[in-house]
């Protein structure tokens, strides 16, 4: 049986296009990732990114309180994450998720817990072939595979992901841990001066780590962080270490001076990484057209269409620019909706 449409990611983007595939009867495939150490390395797990996300405070329709009740409501015991008395007030990451991926299911997707490896575009219907070495024919697809934070590497980054190292400011800078504390962000592109600029909204002070003498970044975007009081430039700098408590999540990062070799260690709440982001698109092998950055490009205005007819591009694999999981969610809404109508100009229902 050829599919109609099929999925390839689990993020907002997937689950929304999933969703609104469902209640038009196309009975979508979802493959939604599979649960591998790789993936866990690179931060590529089923649920997308924003699983790796604590409390989400700017998503519509989930506002401060308890939700454990609703929670139980909503989904299968087993899934119930437990919220004990120091529970976020707000909505999870993985909630949120898992919420989506249970209202997909409820009507009707398909989820298959597999990595797409390859597919070929050349010919119709497509085909798509996984990890565990499936076989999939497909009239239309919606890539939804996002694209993932790019960190220094560092053991003791990795540690304290979640509890103070974030990659997104404008996710996570104003939660209460982060406000009227030091902060670090490390870059020196226009997205580090972006992230620091933002941050002093909340931040007593922005430390700005960067490896060399100047920024990369545009001389606008430079010299706004140059001129704002609030941002202190560690130039030739590297962040060394990590620093944090089991209980309290980071305290602080040890800086090394690349030219002297000396350390230094920084009192800070938290640290962002802004040195960009890798769209997960290696699987289509260069099949559609992609910016420079290796974002998937879209072709028509306001509209989801790809280089290759039929194929559909939602969420962040197709955005350099938001990455927020409201307007992933907004896009996956689109690819399914042009989904269907290219479907119904094909004759096919």
């Amino acid at each position: 049986m050829t599919e109609r449409v099929v999925i390839i990611g689990s993020g907002p983007a997937g689950w929304s296009a999933a969703i609104y595939a469902s209640r038009a009867s196309l009975e979508p495939l979802v493959f939604e990732g599979a649960i591998t150490e790789d993936n866990r390395l690179k931060g590529t797990l089923p649920l997308g990114q924003l699983s790796l996300t604590t409390e989400v405070e700017n998503y519509a329709g989930f506002p401060s309180g308890h939700l454990t009740e609703y929670l139980k409501s909503a989904l299968p015991e087993h899934l119930v994450p437990y919220r004990g008395k120091n529970a976020p007030h707000g909505v999870t990451g993985p909630e949120l998720m898992e919420l989506m991926r249970q209202q997909a299911k409820n009507f009707g997707t398909r989820i298959v817990t597999d990595d797409v490896v390859s597919v070929d575009l050349s010919k119709r219907p497509f085909t798509i072939k996984t990890l565990e070495g499936q076989t999939v024919e497909a009239h239309t697809i919606i890539v939804a595979t996002g694209a993932r934070a790019n960190y220094l590497g560092l053991p003791s980054e990795d540690a304290f992901k979640n509890r103070g190292v974030s990659a997104c400011a404008v996710c996570d800078g104003a939660l209460p841990r982060f406000r009227n504390k030091p902060l670090v962000v490390v870059g020196g592109g226009d997205s580090a001066m972006e992230e620091a600029s933002y941050l002093t909204k909340f931040a007593s002070v922005v430390h700005l780590v960067h490896r060399r003498g100047e920024f990369r970044a545009s001389k606008i975007m430079a010299q706004r962080a140059l001129e704002n009081p609030k941002i202190n430039v560690q130039w030739y700098s590297a962040v060394d270490e990590v620093l944090g408590t089991d209980d309290g999540g980071v305290t602080g990062v040890r800086l090394k001076n690349l030219q002297s070799n000396a350390t230094e260690t920084i009192e800070a709440a938290g640290m962002f990484c802004a040195i960009g982001h890798s769209p997960n698109t290696d699987f289509l092998k260069g099949q559609v057209q992609t910016d420079d950055k290796g974002y998937i490009v879209w072709t028509q205005s306001f509209r989801t269409n790809t280089s290759v007819e039929g194929v559909y591009a939602a969420g962040d694999v197709a955005d350099s620019n938001y990455r927020q999981a409201i307007t992933s969610a907004g896009t996956g809404c689109m690819a399914a909706l042009d989904a269907e109508r290219w479907l119904v100009t094909q004759g096919i229902h």
